[in-house]
């Protein structure tokens, strides 16, 4: 074997990014928190942190979803957060060598699922977190701010990141059965389908989507029970079934 020089390459950093999906009041949202340090102090950005020496990079993941947001994440090769926890999976690399002012840093970006959910509490380098509508992030030119706020850009290169994360999100539940994990253990049809609909942007027909979802092969099975929670009439309750990919896919209406 050849000799190997460490100091004959520079030295960076990897950190992780986390992209936080959620659908709350019917609408597709994202997890921000404000940052405590610098650079980009008081800026939004998406939560995440340096990978330390001893850790993978889902553990790092893990790690910074938790300490910066109180969330948890449930087993990764698992298809659906049956225990109340996190879908999480690998979503891209980012490694231009301007993105972050300190040093060289090459972030591992991550994209996290969940039912809609409290809260979440700040931690870490962010002074605080909230949940904010994805079309609300993106859709302005000047950026985001709360209310009251001077609406400026996300930190770093986040905004490209958020914006990958949210189409990747909108192609996985065309095939997969991801979209169940924006819903509880117990759910129904009506349910799923504002999923659907506050992921793609987009208005479903119920009984044509009713129909399809039902007649997917291990989509969904039967919970035995019914409820009242979305007023109306008693609605049938499900479980996500045991499918991973869809056949045939639930595919986007064209907009």
């Amino acid at each position: 074997m050849s000799p190997y020089d460490p100091s004959a390459f520079p030295p960076f950093a990897v950190t992780v990014d986390l992209v936080v999906l959620t659908v709350r009041r019917h609408a597709l949202c994202a997890l921000v928190v404000r940052r405590g340090e610098p650079p980009f102090q008081g800026l939004w950005a998406l939560p995440g942190g340096f990978v330390r020496g001893d850790e993978d990079l889902a553990a790092a993941a893990a790690r910074e979803l938790a300490e910066e947001t109180g969330l948890c994440a449930h087993d990764p090769a698992s298809p659906t957060p049956a225990d109340g926890g996190a879908h999480l999976e690998q979503l891209a690399t980012y490694g231009d060598p301007g993105r972050d002012p300190r040093m060289r840093v090459v972030s591992v970006a991550h994209l996290v699922l969940a039912p809609d959910l409290p809260a979440p509490r700040a931690g870490g380098d962010a002074n605080s977190a909230r949940w904010a509508p994805v079309a609300d992030l993106l859709g302005q030119e000047g950026g985001f701010g709360r209310e009251g706020e001077q609406a400026t850009p996300l930190a770093f290169d986040h905004a490209r990141i958020l914006v990958d994360g949210v189409e990747r999100a909108r192609s996985k539940i065309e095939y997969s059965s991801l979209a169940t994990a924006f819903c509880p253990p117990e759910f129904t049809v009506g349910e799923l389908r504002r999923v659907y609909e506050a992921v793609w942007g987009v208005v479903l027909d119920p009984r044509n989507f009713h129909r399809k979802v039902t007649g997917t092969p291990g989509f969904l099975v039967p919970a035995g029970g019914t409820t009242t929670r979305q007023g109306g009439r008693p609605a049938q309750l499900f479980r996500a079934g045991g499918a991973t990919l869809l056949n045939p896919p639930m595919l986007r209406p064209e907009v």
